[in-house]
């Protein structure tokens, strides 16, 4: 079963799974998916929960029709209706003794490539300290995202920083079928999917509901970046109470299958980059340690050319100065100036404040 292999799980609900047709706050649902959270907490996976909801409960509170929202009016009822989502998180998950965190992200900071690793830092940190990161799409300076609904890309943007294992879509159907089953009643459910061709992109048919705006379309999106990140996506059916224990016990849904490995489309989007910010230089004993799948330490490098920041793509050259690998830099070009050929110990003395032992750590370099 593919969720008992995952580690890392990324879990979208979309906003309709969170208030009904009659703006009732689903209180019961949301209370047995923090059940299906704490049993993943309990086999030691980790949790990220993608939520929309935030311009609902906004709509919610003032009594407004969200259909008649325009973009800046949304902004401002999102920013309301933000505390409101976190308030029911919170009072929601404490019963089952989960600890939350609220991140704020646009798909402009998943596209990015300094942003997305800081991204992923405060997720392995969140993580370490025992927390569940809860994404909520920043809606009050959002502009198109709000306009096209696109959480359930900012989903799978968010499986790929944190190098997940699975993204879980819970949506109002149970997968994608043949036909649209709610319109026919002969469609059937497909069950598994290797690859995205046209056909697969025809039949993902729209389907709007009050306070979502997300159809298939957007999902089968979604499972192109997934299958492109070594990630496995499923379209699951969000509505049924325990709809996680639901895909563990029944598998009623639409799985896509990763066409890469994880650590491929890492080194993937790290080689892709069309610029590379700067350079640095390392000695015999840093070039071994790489060649051993180790991290780059700030004692092992002789030279540094190029002005660029931490999170930029950067060269790694040998003695001879050739190239050797290529990764994501946890420094600037000025802080490793002053670090490099010191021992990790001496960095918090040397820069004045505390910051990571890796100059590249091994998880943002690909060797070449």
């Amino acid at each position: 079963m593919y969720l008992e292999d995952s580690k890392i799980i990324v879990i979208k609900i979309g906003s309709s799974l969170l208030i009904d047709d009659n703006r009732r706050i689903r209180k019961r649902w949301l209370s047995e998916f923090a059940k299906d959270i704490g049993e993943l907490i309990e086999k030691s996976k980790k949790i990220i929960i993608v939520s929309s909801g935030a311009i609902a409960m906004g709509c919610k509170k003032l009594n407004l029709s969200k259909k008649n929202l325009k973009i800046d009016k949304s902004q401002a009822v999102a920013s309301i209706g933000q505390i409101e989502l976190m308030n029911l998180f919170l009072e929601t998950f404490i019963k089952e003794k989960i600890n939350i965190s609220q991140i704020l992200l646009t798909l402009e900071d998943t596209e990015q490539r300094r942003r997305a690793l800081n991204a992923k830092r405060t997720f392995d940190n969140l993580f370490q300290l025992g927390f569940v990161p809860i994404i909520n799409e920043n809606d009050t300076i959002a502009t198109t995202e709000i306009k096209y609904g696109d959480n359930d890309r900012l989903a799978s943007r968010v499986a790929q920083i944190s190098g997940a294992d699975t993204l879980i879509l819970l949506s109002d159907v149970a997968g994608l079928y043949t036909q649209n089953p709610k319109v026919f009643k002969n469609a059937k459910l497909l069950k598994e999917i290797k690859n995205i061709d046209k056909d697969i992109e025809k039949i993902a048919t729209q389907s709007v509901s009050e306070h979502g705006t997300g159809g298939m379309k957007t999902k089968i999106e979604a499972a192109k970046i997934c299958q492109l990140s070594g990630c496995r996506m499923v379209i699951a059916n969000g509505l049924l109470m325990r709809p996680i224990k639901k895909i563990i016990d029944e598998n009623y849904c639409t799985w896509f299958l990763p066409k890469i490995s994880k650590l491929d489309a890492r080194k993937k989007w790290i080689i892709s980059s069309v610029s590379p910010k700067g350079e640095i230089v390392i000695d015999d004993g840093a070039r071994q340690a790489l060649s051993n799948g180790k991290s780059l330490l700030a004692a092992g490098i002789k030279k540094v050319s190029g002005k660029f920041k931490k999170g930029d793509h950067i060269k790694v050259l040998n003695k001879k100065n050739s190239e050797c690998a290529r990764g994501l830099s946890s420094f600037s070009s000025d802080e490793i100036i002053k670090i490099m050929g010191h021992h990790s110990k001496e960095i918090e003395k040397l820069l004045g404040y505390v910051t990571k032992s890796e100059v590249i750590h091994k998880d943002d370099m690909v060797e070449v």
